[in-house]
Formats: C-alpha cells, structure tokens, sequence
C-alpha cells in the first residue's frame, strides 16, 4: 500500500511510523495515562486497516486523523492530546513556507498529486515543470494574499472549488473562441510581427496554428476555432491554381477544354486542402505552449455555418479531409498509428447531413467510422441547438463551444443588432459540491436549501473575486487576445472591462454530484421518477442564482456542468474526511460529473440520452453527455443510429470506446485496470506490461481525450463504467 506525502511524493506505507509517533505521545503523559505496548500496536493495526480499505493512496493527514480517532476509541485521551499537539506544532512550523517542499519534489520528478494532476502534462519535461512551478507559487499567493480566508477555507475542506488558482495570480481567463476569421481576413501580429491576408489555403492553416498556440499561451482553458473560417481560402487556392495550370498549359502549348483544366484544377486542390489539415493535425499534435502542453483545442465543423453554396462544398472538402486524417490517426514512437488527444473535433448533425439520400449524408458516415476508431468527432444537434440557443430577438443560434464543454451564452451586438459568438471567453468557473450540500444537511429538506443558499452565496463571491481580477487588465497583457483580433481590437493600454460585462463574456457555476446528492436525500437515483423532481428542482434553484446575481452586476453568470478532472478525486477525500464512508453515497474514491447518470448504473444508450437532455436544458453554459459504447468498427449502422437519436434529443453528446496499444507487446486491444498493492495501475491482458510510459491508452474523461496518467479517483471511475449499448 502507498500513502501521498505532504509534498505530494509516493511511499511506501509503514505501519513502524504510527507505532513509532504513538509511543512518543505515550511516554510524555503520566504513567497512569499511558496504554500498553499491545493497545499502541492495535491501534497502528487498526489504521493500516483503514487504509486499505480505503481502496486509494490515503494521505499523510488522513491518516494522521485515523491515529487520533483510535488512540481515542481506546479512551487514552491524554495520549491523543499530546499527539493533537505535536500535530499542530508541526503544522505550525510548516506554514512559514508552503512551497518549498512542493517545488522540490517537481523538480525531482516524485510528485504523485502532480504527475497525475492533469492526464495530458508530462511533467518529467522540463517546460511542464516550469509551469507547474510557477502554479506552485500562484497557489501560494492565491491562498495567502489574493482571496478571502472564507474562500481559501471552503476550498480545502472541498466544500467548493475554486478552479484554476495556479493561474489566478496573473490576469488570465478560462476559455474563449477564437475570432479565427478577422485574424485570417484582416491581419494579425504575432511576437511583434505583422502577419498579412494568406494567399493560400495551407498559408492559412499555418497560420492558423501559430494562432493556436500563441492564444493558448495566454489563457489557460480551451479555445475553440471554426473550419468555416478557412473555407474561403479553398477559393483563394483555386483561383490561384487556376492560373499556374493556364501558364503550364500556355508554355507547352496545349489547348485544354475547360473540363479538363477544372478537373486538374481540383485535384491540386485537394491536395493542397491534404496538407493543410495535416499541418493543423500534425502542428496540434506536437506544439508546446508555455504551459508544457499542446494546446486544448476543439475544431468546429458546421457546413450551415458557410455562407453560400461553393464555400458550403469547400468546408466539405476541408471537413471530410480533416475526419480522414483523424481516422488514420498519428504515429507514436514506435510507429505505430494510435489516438490522438487533440484536436478535439465536434461535427454538426443538420438536416441536410443527418439522414442517408442527403446531399452530405457521406460525411456523416464518415465521421461515424472515425468515432467508432478514434472517440471523434463529437455531435451537436443543430436542431436541438437552435430551440435552447435564442437570443432576445427570438433567433436560435448553433455554435461550438469553448473547449470540452463550456457554452457562451446567446449574445446580440448592441451596436449591430447581430449576433455574436467568436471574440467571446469565460471569465473562469468556481463549483459548489453538492454531495456536500445534503450531507451537511444530514437529509433534512428544510436544512438543505438553507445550506444549499449558504454555498451558492460563497460561489457567488469566490466568482466576483475572478471577475475583479480581470477587471482593469490592460490589452497589453495579451496583445494576441485583446489588440490583434483573437477576442478583440482594443487600443495599446486600454482596460478589457467593457468585455466583462452585459453578456460579452460569462462567468461560470460549476456544479458536480448531483446524483450523489439526490440519492443521498431521497434514496432513489435521479433517474428514478421519483426522484427526478428533486434533480430538476436543484438544476432550477442554481439557474435562479445565476439570474439573480446577473440582474445584480450585469455580468452574465451561467450554470455549468463541471468536468472534474483531478477534483473528483479530491472532493471524494474531503468528503470521506468529514463524513465517513456512507455506502451508494461516499464509498468510492470519485463523484460523478455534473447532472450525468452514474457511471455503474445500468442504463441503455437511447434512454440515457434521452434522461440528460432535460438536464443539458438546464445547464446553458456548459453541457455534454456520453454514452459508453464496444468496439463498434464493424457495426457502423448503429453508430449510425445513435447520431440520428442525438440529432432529434439531445443539444450535445459523445460515444466514448476504447483506443489503447501496448508499445512491450504491440497488443492493440483493451489495456485493463487492476489493484496492486491498493493502488490501481493499467496493465497489458497480453504481455502483463505495467509501464505506463511504455503504452498508449486513450479514455474520455472530461470531455476530451486523456491518456494513462489520471490519478486513482478517475482511475477508479473509468474502471467502474458499464456500457450503455
């Protein structure tokens, strides 16, 4: 069994250690006080049984508070004030400097909270280190000067969370999209340089890309482009195809008809959209930005959104191009194609692609192959989106959203009159804990919602302390976002405060665990009708929040679906913590994302969908469901299947499959999940291969695409999924 150290090093857990800390607290008391060597024994035993029943890595100090509840249960109180004591002097001494050890322990690469902090960083590299240093030190100064003690207190106990706070120190926002057409069409400066209109389709891509990576160097959440805005540069290309095979022809003194020049025309062209799309894939895949990772990137693929007819088949082109390539996937080291994290691809079901005899249906099918192989591109109802998304002139809207989850909400220019969606962010996200909410109410109705108030009062606040934060930033701190044409155009030195306000932007309250919460009050699964009321109740009670704090500052405050990466894992430790392990509720070592059914609970495909669309409703900015499918390679009509159920129920949703190689054995099937020695590692069914640098595992678990490195509470829920198909 391993135990997590303060300085979030893996070791070895040593049951002598507990004996050894007990006995000292013994001597120092009275004689008569004292327990007997056998009793400081049991008592050690007693812990080491705790813990592993605990099914995780505990830490130093939960098991630091296991020792004090049983030196106390033996009624040796004395003995367990003396260890209280020596606790608290330790802890004193610890505080004089918070970071020191924490840093250290990057640097020497025995960080476990770190390594598996966020399943996409590797922070063996030096660039990730740099940037997990530097969070270090903004946690620091976050926690001890920046926000009010209320805050800082409720985010360690877990009660909320308060995301991001390694980013906080400086004026950065969560997540955005990126304005990819005015940079495109009107120019751009990228590091001081002035980059003009490209003259071609792939000029345009590559472009693109460092747009891409200069952007996510300066926020630090997704970012999201459309492939609409390089579509008219398929015509550029053309155009200027077109005059290089007149010239050929010209030179050799050939005569062509028109239909033969077109057709040579195209085929150049497709060949120039080929390499394009793969220098985004590929530029993607192998940029590093400045905080050591490839930039979250979603690519939006919405052929509606194209302006006319001839630049409606260019995206086609560019789109069915793009699902290719993702298909195909990119090589690892040993050469092997594998799964890609990024980009992330999100395809839009519309009316003139979604059913077989459409004119675009071929893409559809296209893209549900690449699902079945590669878990992308994900589906937008263009349907369902245009009846939740409506803006104050009664116009549905349907657009992409900011990275895995996160919507803007609906949005008209006040000076156009025209809605308005790219140049637009989120100010950031703070989640209130809603397992928490019931039970601290120990499942009084009445309590509940008092307490429920009380939480999203303290939401309220940590969220006002991002947005003054931002407030009186100047453009110059991120000249590519706010002065060159990725969210703005504003002067050298003028404040962004007029985009923080009446809807430009949102600012965002994450919530997770509901179906723990309402298990926890009613008994029931929120998916039972019973039960459901309470669920939708909730959700209903958060959106008037929301309303009532946006009438109040007229900042648009909106309700999201919080994906939880690593804080599953912390909220189901705090939880345990403070509560114990209560059986259906706190008994495992993560809670469920958002409004989404649990993750064991048996449940078909169709009627999952169907059951979370209310919930999508009732969660504007920001929402996604999933659905847990086999290998469906060789059943493509099913896939099929389910993206028309999607395009008729449900505004946003993803199939979620299996994509793994192990790089000992080349075994190209399912890694697995085991325990070994409490902890629960990944391992090769074929070769028995542990090493998780030596494989290639693909999950969703956000909403986009991680790899093998998650820590043990998403370990655990990955493993305990069921298929839904």
């Amino acid at each position: 069994m391993k135990i997590i150290k303060r300085n979030g090093a893996e070791v070895a857990f040593d049951i002598d250690k507990i004996v050894m800390a007990v006995t000292k607290a013994n001597r120092v008391v009275e004689e008569k006080e004292r327990m007997t060597d056998l009793q400081i024994r049991r008592i050690s035993q007693s812990v080491q049984l705790a813990c592993e029943q605990m099914g995780r890595s505990p830490s130093v100090e939960e098991i630091q508070d296991l020792v004090e509840k049983a030196i106390m249960a033996h009624g040796a109180f004395e003995v367990a004030k003396e260890y209280i004591t020596y606790r608290y002097t330790r802890s004193l001494l610890r505080q004089s400097n918070t970071t020191d050890d924490r840093i250290m322990s990057l640097i020497e690469c025995n960080n476990e909270e770190v390594k598996q902090e966020n399943a996409n960083k590797n922070p063996t590299i030096n660039a990730v280190q740099r940037d997990y240093m530097a969070g270090e030190v903004s946690k620091d100064i976050t926690r001890r000067l920046l926000l009010p003690r209320e805050i800082v207190a409720a985010h360690e106990a877990g009660i909320i969370h308060f995301h991001d706070s390694d980013y906080y120190a400086q004026h950065m926002h969560n997540c955005d999209l990126v304005n990819l057409e005015d940079m495109l069409q009107n120019g751009t400066v990228i590091s001081g340089t002035l980059i003009e209109k490209p003259h071609s389709f792939s000029t345009a891509c590559n472009i693109a890309t460092q747009i891409i990576a200069q952007v996510a160097s300066n926020q630090y959440g997704g970012q999201s482009i459309s492939l609409t805005h390089l579509a008219p540069f398929v015509q550029v290309s053309r155009e200027k195809i077109r005059k290089s095979v007149e010239r050929e022809m010209a030179v050799f003194g050939i005569a062509p008809d028109e239909e033969r020049i077109s057709r040579v025309v195209e085929d150049r062209l497709r060949e120039e959209v080929r390499r394009g799309v793969q220098t985004i894939q590929y530029q993607v895949v192998t940029l590093m930005t400045t905080n050591g990772q490839a930039p979250f990137i979603t690519v939006f693929m919405y052929l509606n959104e194209a302006r006319n007819e001839q630049e409606k088949k260019d995206l086609a082109m560019i789109i069915e191009e793009t699902l290719r390539q993702r298909y195909e996937g990119v090589k690892n080291e040993k050469g092997v194609w594998i799964t890609p994290a990024f980009p992330k691809l999100i395809y839009v079901l519309e009316e003139d692609n979604v059913r077989e005899g459409t004119p675009y249906f071929y893409l559809t099918r296209l893209a549900a192959e690449c699902t079945a192989k590669r878990m992308v591109p994900d589906y937008i109802s263009e349907k369902k989106m245009l009846e939740l998304k409506v803006d104050k002139n009664g116009q549905g809207h349907c657009y992409t959203c900011m990275g895995c989850r996160s919507f803007l909400t609906p949005y008209v220019d006040p000076q156009t009159n025209q809605p308005k969606y790219y140049g637009r962010f989120n100010q950031g996200v703070v989640t209130i804990n809603l397992v928490d909410v019931a039970l601290s109410s120990g499942g009084d109705m009445e309590k509940f919602w008092q307490i429920f108030d009380e939480r999203l009062e303290l939401c309220h606040q940590a969220l006002l302390c991002r947005h003054e934060r931002l407030k009186g930033t100047l453009s110059d701190a991120a000249p590519i976002l706010w002065q060159y044409g990725a969210l703005a155009r504003l002067k050298k030195g003028e404040p962004i405060d007029k985009l923080l306000y009446g809807g430009y932007s949102t600012i965002s309250l994450g919530y997770a665990g509901l179906y723990e919460c309402v298990k926890y009050m009613t008994g029931k699964s929120h998916t039972d009708p019973e039960a459901k009321p309470f669920a939708l109740q909730v959700m209903q009670h958060m959106n008037d929040a929301c309303k009532g704090w946006k009438a109040e500052h007229n900042i648009d405050f909106s309700l999201y679906g919080t994906p939880l990466e690593s804080t599953t894992y912390k909220f189901a430790k705090c939880l345990q913590k403070r509560f114990g392990k209560i059986p259906g509720i706190t008994d495992k070592s993560y809670i469920t994302n958002s409004y989404h059914v649990h993750v064991s609970e048996q449940i078909d495909a169709f009627t999952k969908l169907a059951f979370e669309a209310e919930f999508q409703q009732l969660s504007p900015g920001g929402a996604i469901s999933y659905v847990e499918v086999p290998n469906m390679q060789q059943n493509i009509d099913a896939v099929l299947e389910l993206m028309g159920f999607i395009y008729d129920h449900i505004m946003y949703a993803e199939l979620n499959t299996k994509s793994d190689y192990c790089q000992v054995c080349g075994y190209d099937g399912e890694i697995q999940i085991q325990e070994d020695d409490g902890k629960l590692v990944w391992v090769c069914p074929q070769c028995g291969n542990r090493d998780q640098n030596k494989m290639n595992v693909a999950r969703r678990t956000c909403g986009y695409i991680g790899t093998q490195f998650w820590n043990q509470g998403r370990t655990q829920e990955i493993k305990d999924r069921v298929l839904h198909l």
